[in-house]
């Protein structure tokens, strides 16, 4: 198939740095084009993707996150440059709705945030011909949606070293936000007698403001704040780690870091909620739980957690070459919906 990929307009892909979306994109443009399909990638200028490349909005206007008169100018422009291909794979907000202009092209559109009240409202009104995607079964459990598919993220498993936690210390790999509970992370690995590093993008005016409010005064005495790490750093933080310490506040729809850290051999210590459980077998790859005391406990016992099964947990599951497969499928059938006079996000 000649697949058209739209990425948010934001950030490079792959992204320099911290971006969970934009690895994702990364990911499965190269997986698609090593599966022999024909893959367009409408993205940001600085984007490295080695597939066709375009871009609609310039590098300079992009660095207010957000701005919705600029994601639009960016799905406007995507738009006219993909009516060739045989199936879009949206992964903006904006173009899932401006499809409707194109009712004879199949779309399939990635949620990567949870389904909260502006989206809903927005993926409730597309067009037929758009097919919905969620990226864990929790993620599509938490609306009313119904989703053409769910495809979990999937990673290049051979790019990650495997580590043997020789550094003795829990990792944090996040952005700065209360819902990570970086914050609980630090008082739960101080409580367990753990070294902490804690790895964490600081750009946006509210990640530096809950930085400085609630992550500065708690560092030191065994916690220390690494910044925004590069993808080499990452790997080497990750399987050096004893554990990823990992406490979120939130129904978090996946969650990379964790595929990440057990694709390095590094288990995993999560709260339970959100895509956590469909990530970390509980006992087998890490060790899942509610409380700060169930996570304090979880770090003490982390050590009895086989490395080579969290590797294992990724090749079997999280693999690019898996979520490849579930996106082809998911192009398929959104393709024949279409071209059949069908409605898409059919199956729940």
């Amino acid at each position: 198939m000649r697949i058209a990929l739209i990425a948010p307009p934001w950030l490079p892909i792959p992204a320099p740095g911290y971006g969970g979306t934009e690895t994702v994109i990364d990911h499965l443009a190269r997986g698609l084009q090593d599966a022999g399909h024909s893959v367009l990638l409408v993205s940001h200028p600085q984007s490295r993707c080695p597939v066709d490349r375009v871009s609609v909005v310039p590098a300079e206007d992009t660095v207010q996150m957000g701005r919705g008169s600029i994601e639009l100018e960016h799905v406007v422009g995507a738009y006219r440059l993909v009516d060739g291909c045989d199936v879009v794979h949206d992964h903006t907000l904006a173009g899932a709705l401006f499809a409707a202009s194109r009712p004879w092209l199949p779309v399939v559109a990635t949620n990567h945030n949870r389904f909260d009240r502006t989206r809903v409202a927005v993926y409730s009104a597309v067009g037929p011909n758009v097919g919905l995607v969620a990226i864990s079964r929790s993620h599509a459990a938490s609306t009313s949606l119904a989703m053409a598919a769910v495809v979990h993220h999937g990673i290049h498993v051979d790019d990650f070293p495997v580590g043997t936690g020789s550094g003795g210390y829990a990792a944090v790999l996040s952005r700065l936000s209360p819902d990570k509970g970086i914050d609980r992370a630090i008082g739960i690995a101080r409580a367990a007698g753990v070294p902490l590093r804690i790895a964490a993008k600081q750009r946006e005016p509210h990640e530096r403001a809950y930085f400085d409010e609630c992550i500065r005064p708690l560092l030191g005495d065994g916690v220390e704040y690494l910044g925004e790490l590069t993808a080499a750093e990452k790997k080497i933080l990750l399987a050096d780690a004893v554990a990823l310490l990992n406490p979120i506040r939130w129904a978090e729809p996946f969650g990379m870091a964790m595929v990440e850290s057990l694709a390095c051999g590094t288990p995993v210590v999560s709260s339970s909620s959100g895509a956590a459980p469909e990530i970390v077998e509980h006992g087998v790859s890490g060790l899942l739980g509610d409380s700060d005391d169930d996570l304090i406990a979880a770090l003490g016992e982390v050590h009895r957690i086989d490395r080579g099964a969290c590797r294992r947990r990724v090749e079997e599951h999280f693999s690019v070459e898996q979520m490849v497969r579930g996106y082809v499928d998911a192009y398929s059938r959104q393709r024949d919906l279409v071209a059949s006079g069908g409605h898409g996000s059919a199956v729940s």
